[in-house]
């Protein structure tokens, strides 16, 4: 990633900006952040602005380096100790994770994830959205996981990027939770029994400071982001394209619009129901038998937030939904992937299989087509 940044710019930064969007580091060498500079006005900007990014670089990756951009949760090939740590500028930041946490497992190193931020509306609202959207939470990852392999073999989950997630900051459990936040009744609630506890636990840890009392440490499933009036959802698998990154979104915030117009807070659910809905949908995606009670299937409750968000969609949304009624019907991409591999390994061994899987992963990201 260095070495790119440096390609790009002349010298290694840690985010190189062009006039729509900007590229950046992460934590993983492997890894870089392709983001907007500025809030979306709308799907066809949000994906004409990131598959010109992706292009950009995937362009240069080629030219430069022969290698190309690959999208999902998880790297199907590496392994942790071939995983190399940023180590320029906020390096301090990272060596205080290293000193914390054992940052040598897949749930550092080897996680993508597609985050999105909702705006939540002013602070009078911005309990009641993140209350509603919790209850939606623990269903996403039915539909948008895409992490089946790690080091060349299939991992235990549909969702394996959330399964390592969920237990990377154990020496801090404060800072992860159940990955499902726990209700709130305003922002100010927050920042004291969130924020407030997990800055608690880090100085007892002796972190340094730079990390205590921020927000963007926080790692549940969705995080307020005060400086942007936001909410940040880091529940989501990086997909196999922008296009469908896009649709995702709109499916969530189409069917929100729904919840969000119904308005009772009466309907939320218990707390401890969703935390064991998301691990069991973690687990068994789509097929997951799960306790909400607008069905026995993670699939039915997917199902039940598509006809929202059909409902409820602007019209430029809606032509990104049928994206999602296939993912609903065919299976979420870690399910397309690990019925392609097993197609294909019957012919070959099992890595030529995931090769030729993921190599074909590499060409939807670029040509922005989904993968079915």
């Amino acid at each position: 990633m260095d070495t790119i940044i440096r390609v790009l710019k002349g010298r290694v930064v840690n985010v190189v900006e062009y006039p729509r969007y900007a590229v950046g580091k992460e934590l993983q060498c492997h890894v870089l952040e392709l983001k907007g500079r500025k809030p979306f006005h709308s799907p066809k900007d949000f994906e004409e602005t990131l598959q010109e990014a992706v292009l950009m670089v995937s362009d240069l990756l080629k030219s430069k380096f022969q290698a190309a951009l690959l999208g999902t949760g998880m790297h199907p090939f590496i392994k942790v100790p071939e995983a190399k740590i940023w180590c320029h500028r906020h390096k301090s930041i990272y060596k205080t994770y290293e000193r914390i946490f054992n940052v040598r497992q897949h749930g550092w190193l080897n996680i993508q994830a597609f985050q999105l931020n909702l705006p939540y509306g002013g602070r009078r609202k911005a309990a009641s959205f993140h209350n509603i959207l919790t209850n939606i939470l623990p269903y996403l990852p039915a539909i948008s996981a895409a992490s089946p392999i790690y080091e060349s073999k299939f991992g235990a989950y549909v969702d394996n990027r959330m399964y390592f997630y969920k237990l990377n900051q154990k020496e801090i459990p404060s800072l992860v939770g159940d990955v499902i936040p726990e209700y709130t009744n305003s922002l100010e609630e927050y920042r004291k029994n969130v924020i407030g506890k997990y800055s608690t636990e880090l100085a007892k840890a002796k972190a340094d400071k730079c990390i205590q009392n921020v927000d963007w440490i926080n790692s549940r499933g969705i995080a307020f982001r005060y400086d942007r009036h936001a909410i940040e959802i880091r529940i989501l698998d990086e997909q196999e394209c922008i296009k469908s990154d896009v649709a995702i979104s709109c499916y969530i915030r189409a069917a929100l619009r729904g919840l969000l117009t119904d308005g009772d807070e009466a309907k939320l659910l218990p707390h401890e129901l969703l935390v064991k809905d998301f691990n069991s949908v973690i687990k068994f995606g789509l097929n997951a038998k799960v306790l909400h009670p607008r069905g026995r299937t993670a699939r039915a409750v997917c199902e039940h937030l598509y006809r929202l968000a059909c409902e409820n969609a602007l019209d430029e949304e809606k032509s990104y939904l049928g994206i999602m009624k296939r993912r609903i019907v065919e299976g979420n991409l870690s399910e397309v992937i690990t019925r392609k591999v097993k197609q294909k390994a019957q012919k070959t061994d099992l890595h030529e299989a995931i090769l030729e899987v993921y190599s074909n992963l590499v060409s939807s990201l670029r040509n922005n087509t989904p993968y079915f």
